[in-house]
């Protein structure tokens, strides 16, 4: 069984014990997560969440992603802008879907 969460303004398809990075979560490593934005489960569509419907999660870590760099230039114009960027996530592990 699968389902498919929103966290962060982005969905994920996700399954028991799948390792998800997502967009940063105020928690601590350890801690439990209870994701209730959920669009599909078990056959069911939500319009737009399935009520009653939740993962758990289990919070690995809170990580960086790798580093992008961002680099703008105007030609003849002697503009160069050099920066570069890592995006805080969360890494969960799914340990249980609850249909409605």
């Amino acid at each position: 069984m699968f389902a498919v969460i929103r966290t962060g303004g982005k969905q994920y398809k996700v399954q028991k014990d799948d390792v998800v990075k997502v967009e940063k979560l105020d928690v601590k490593e350890g801690d439990k997560v209870e994701l209730d934005e959920v669009l599909f489960v078990d056959g069911k569509i939500g319009s737009p969440l399935v009520k009653g419907a939740k993962v758990i999660a289990e919070v690995l870590e809170q990580a960086r992603a790798p580093k992008i760099t961002v680099f703008k230039k105007k030609r003849r114009q002697n503009y160069r802008r050099k920066k570069g960027h890592r995006q805080h996530q969360t890494v969960l592990r799914v340990k249980e879907i609850k249909a409605a």
